[in-house]
């Protein structure tokens, strides 16, 4: 990833907790004949042991998975961005932008096989996603479960690099900054609202 000066995170944790905040991300794999195949999934993002872990499952009939032990994959994490007028500007001489916050994970996965280990790998999505349903997940029969797991391909994936880049206008000034925070809280949009916050935060980290 190419990340200009300035644009960097402070740090891993902080790259962390934005791919758990936004953890629907696209998983890119080249094949045999290095034809990039991609697949947007939702992941979840743990670490233990000193290393990062992603866990989450393709269907059995998604030919991507037969390529994610062998080929190193990238998965990214993208959201919130949005586009950036050039009317906040002093300059005249301006032009549009586009400001988003991404993350890029590497890593080879490893299959998980085992029927329990895919189960537990299920609950853990469920747990991080909508803790309110593994009530009526654990109610369901052990048949449908089954099912349930003979039809997807579950993974892990050790990150191996972890790069990201926050472009938030940081290179405009504060009132400039300030009136593109203010056009973006007005929209619509709640992903241009959190592109709001995270702009705010530059400004507030610059005052301290």
């Amino acid at each position: 990833m190419f990340v200009p000066n300035g644009y960097q995170f402070e740090s891993e944790a902080e790259k962390i907790a934005f791919m758990q905040r936004y953890s629907f991300a696209t998983i890119i794999t080249n094949n045999d004949q290095q034809i990039p195949l991609a697949t947007q999934l939702p992941f979840v993002i743990d670490q233990h042991s000193g290393k990062l872990i992603l866990s989450a499952h393709f269907s059995i009939a998604n030919e991507q998975a037969k390529y994610i032990e062998q080929h190193t994959s990238l998965i990214i994490f993208t959201e919130p961005h949005a586009y950036i007028s050039p009317t906040h500007y002093t300059k005249h001489e301006s032009v549009p932008t586009w400001d988003y916050i991404a993350v890029h994970a590497y890593g080879k996965a490893s299959l998980i096989t085992d029927e329990a280990l895919k189960l537990k790998a299920l609950e853990q999505m469920i747990n991080f996603y909508e803790k309110g349903y593994l009530a009526q997940w654990n109610s369901l029969t052990d048949t449908f479960k089954s099912r349930m797991i003979k039809g997807i391909v579950a993974f892990e994936l050790e990150v191996t690099d972890l790069q990201g880049q926050k472009k938030l206008s940081q290179n405009k000034s504060q009132a400039e900054r300030e009136s593109i925070i203010a056009h973006l809280e007005k929209s619509n949009n709640t992903v241009e609202h959190d592109l709001a916050g995270y702009i705010q935060k530059t400004l507030n980290d610059k005052a301290k």
